[in-house]
């Protein structure tokens, strides 16, 4: 069962004899029974062989199986992540919705719930999904995210530049996957464009990056003004920025002006580290080594900033455990489409650093606390990554034991039996 013409609605779904992880424990719980009406979980009650009293309640007998939260992968890009830069850039965004929404569906059936997309121009889908046209995660969307001229979100080609008052604006642009902003009343406007058309918050490009075409990696980008017109902008929408760096300068930079999420930040010093503790500043960090999940990088120079990169994983892993900073997961796949079915092993190899227990709240609870940042701009008021009462019903059935056999997330269309999404079944193998 998959897809939403075939997701099953019903009001009532009783989970019966399931062992619990509850997104924020470190063991299974006892034999349980899990009954979740419409959209939310109602209650969680020692296991019972009772007869439900509502004859409509449909019943899955678990068989001491587990239930879990549905997975939060809290940087994710929706619409580039299997598509590569060369279609991208070229093709019409109607075509990239479609390959957007198969997508989608496979994400969910990755087990993956929810996701905070951090930049592309996902509102369409997001809606299609939220209104059930499309079967798919969650979204929280950052919108097009903004870069200023030769950042890492500048794709336009050399013969684009100089651009004037005159000058139309490039394909990324007028599709609404980047947007290029110099100066503060630039980044302002582009701020609440973003805002206006959706976005739960804001992403900005505040360093070099690996895939992009014309920055390197030790480039700060944006001054702290810059940087603060998007916070103060998205703070008087009741949300926070999101910010793209790996260097203690642009890390240092983007907290204060008041960027309440790092992505990324692998080549960080100890006292940016210890700077992120003391603001509370979230960290979402990616598991990027140089294995067999690097991104493929089409020459020389790109390369070596992808070696540089993941050279400093292991040390960002162990500097953010010391210090006890703030620490989301996500995965960061780009124009990758064989990456991109690997979400799960993603998720796995975290193990390297921490407890498969420490890890599967990673990606339920924990995540779930960074989305909430996003206030009243949250599209999904209710509380996510947990199995508890009044929870939105976001569950997975296993079939085995995550946090003896985390590998189990690696294989989701054998392992997961049961995905529940805001109450609805999109598959029972039960």
């Amino acid at each position: 069962m998959s897809g939403t013409n075939n997701a099953q609605q019903v009001s009532r779904v009783l989970f019966r004899n399931v062992r619990v992880f509850d997104g924020i424990g470190e063991t299974l719980s006892e034999a349980m029974d899990v009954l979740v009406r419409d959209a939310t979980i109602e209650s969680i009650s020692p296991a019972s062989e009772a007869v439900p009293d509502d004859l409509g309640t449909v019943v899955l007998d678990s068989g001491g199986r587990v239930l879990m939260p549905g997975l939060i992968d809290a940087h994710w890009h929706t619409m580039v992540a299997t598509s590569p830069l060369a279609v991208f850039i070229s093709v019409d965004v109607g075509y990239l919705n479609q390959i957007a929404a198969r997508d989608a569906e496979r994400t969910l059936m990755r087990g993956f719930t929810t996701v905070r997309d951090a930049g592309g121009p996902c509102f369409g889908l997001r809606r299609a999904i939220d209104e059930g046209i499309v079967a798919g995660p969650r979204i929280y969307p950052s919108g097009a995210f903004i870069s200023q001229t030769g950042g890492h979100g500048d794709f336009r080609m050399r013969h684009e530049v100089p651009r004037d008052m005159a000058s139309p604006l490039s394909h990324m642009e007028r599709i609404g996957v980047s947007t290029i902003a110099d100066g503060a009343d630039e980044v302002l406007r582009a701020t609440r464009e973003q805002l206006m058309l959706g976005a739960s918050q804001i992403k900005l490009m505040a360093g070099g990056g690996v895939s992009s075409v014309y920055d390197f990696l030790d480039v700060t980008q944006f001054t702290e003004a810059e940087l603060h017109a998007a916070v103060q902008a998205a703070e008087n929408w009741g949300t926070y920025v999101m910010v793209h760096a790996y260097t203690p300068r642009a890390v240092a930079q983007a907290i204060a002006a008041g960027v309440r999420s790092i992505e990324h930040g692998h080549l960080v010093d100890e006292p940016t580290v210890e700077l992120m503790a003391e603001n509370e500043v979230w960290w979402c960090l990616q598991p990027f080594l140089d294995d067999e999940d690097a991104i493929p990088q089409p020459d020389e120079a790109r390369r070596a900033k992808s070696k540089m990169l993941t050279g400093g994983t292991d040390p960002a892993y162990e500097l953010a455990r010391k210090h006890g900073v703030k620490l989301a997961w996500g995965t960061d796949v780009l124009f990758e489409a064989k990456l991109a079915e690997r979400q799960g092993a993603q998720l796995t190899k975290m193990v390297r650093w921490f407890t498969p227990a420490e890890v599967l709240t990673m990606a339920t609870a924990t995540n779930a606390a960074l989305l909430a940042l996003s206030g009243p701009r949250n599209p999904y008021p209710g509380k996510l990554g947990v199995v508890e009462e009044g929870a939105l019903a976001d569950l997975l059935l296993l079939d085995g034991n995550p946090l003896e056999q985390i590998k189990l997330l690696e294989d989701p269309a054998r392992t997961l039996l049961v995905i529940m999404k805001d109450g609805k079944l999109f598959k029972n193998l039960l």
